[in-house]
């Protein structure tokens, strides 16, 4: 089985680099224009509830049917959602968490542990699933933090989180051939379905 692990398209707080965690922003008109359907076809595509994995979705997949898994939302940023590293360069409770590199909680947030238990706890129930039931592709398109939690803890070969976000619209494909015996999966590939990624 493989395994597609997506990021949702462009934001306007990607675009000015704010922390957008659970905050519903949905794409920009520009994120939006540069998205392309996506060359696999799936029946069912896992989406979070927050709107900008639905709306990528719908341009990817037309016509899929679109499953919402809570567990599979960003990390809460707490008192972090919807500013940028300027506008917090004087925030001591900003700096204290990068000092901590991010592992510590965020004022009104998660902490990445929990986050990462989170994340972790439903992409493998999803993978279960679909291995009992003989599909031959899961397609999961969420978040870069979904993407860092799942892709630290299952992917070969290893990388630690920061070294798996993939670009809005881009994500991971994955072998799943070993995941029942020893809970691994194999990168086949990366992707992004965008127009300028095509030409």
């Amino acid at each position: 089985m493989l395994i597609y692990l997506l990021r949702h398209g462009l934001t306007k707080y990607n675009a000015e680099k704010r922390y957008q965690g659970q905050r519903d922003i949905p794409l920009s008109a520009a994120g939006r224009a540069v998205l392309c359907r996506a060359d696999i076809f799936p029946k069912t595509v896992y989406i979070t509830p927050l709107c900008r994995t639905r709306q990528t979705a719908e341009v990817l997949f037309p016509g899929a049917r679109l499953i919402e898994i809570d567990g599979l939302k960003e990390m809460c940023f707490g008192s972090f959602e919807g500013r940028n590293y300027i506008e917090m360069e004087h925030d001591p409770d900003y700096l204290a968490w990068v000092a901590a590199n991010c592992e510590s909680p965020c004022p009104d947030g998660e902490t990445k542990a929990a986050f990462c238990e989170r994340i972790c706890a439903a992409f493998s129930a999803l993978v279960d699933k679909a291995l009992a039931d003989g599909e031959e592709m899961l397609v999961i398109l969420a978040h870069g933090g979904t993407q860092m939690a799942a892709m630290e803890r299952y992917a070969l070969p290893h990388k630690n989180y920061y070294e798996w976000c993939a670009p809005n619209a881009g994500g991971f494909v994955l072998d799943a051939k070993d995941w029942a015996a020893k809970r691994v999966l194999h990168l086949v590939k990366t992707v992004q379905y965008t127009k300028e990624a095509r030409e």
